[in-house]
């Protein structure tokens, strides 16, 4: 029997006041585009949004990029239980993808059966709205990719 997974899309999310060195990130995301810091010394890529470059300590070194967000699964989990608001959502995927820039980033999985969600498959972004005007970053499959 083939399990079916919820894409969780009618979850109800309340958004937490945002620190002001990741604002760019959520600015950002009203637009649907990923952008991610980049160190200018390092030459790297990070993420989640830090006050300084993990590379050399120095927020000076810090600029925001601009990123397609295409990658590919580099692990993922079925979740069976979920926490009191995903509650009566399960079973749904959640994924760990590194981005085409290196860097790890995860979230929710939807327009995904459980069946094609495979460690190396090609995601892109999906773009939930939520009620403040941001977006939360979601992967599905990039069915465009070679």
């Amino acid at each position: 029997m083939a399990l079916t997974l919820n894409d969780t899309l009618n979850v109800k999310r309340e958004m937490k006041a945002h620190y002001d060195f990741g604002q760019p990130f959520w600015d950002a995301t009203k637009q649907k585009k990923l952008v991610i810091q980049y160190c200018k010394t390092a030459k790297k890529y990070q993420h989640f949004p830090r006050p300084v470059s993990i590379y050399t300590g120095r927020r000076r070194d810090i600029e925001w990029r601009e990123v397609s967000g295409k990658g590919k699964v580099y692990s993922f989990t079925i979740a069976h239980r979920g926490p009191p608001a995903f509650q009566g959502a399960e079973p749904y995927a959640v994924a760990s993808v590194t981005i085409d820039e290196g860097v790890n980033v995860i979230a929710n999985v939807v327009n995904c059966t459980a069946e094609d969600l495979k460690v190396g498959m090609r995601v892109k972004p999906y773009w939930h709205p939520i009620n403040n005007g941001e977006h939360l970053l979601m992967w599905q499959p990039d069915k465009d990719a070679k």
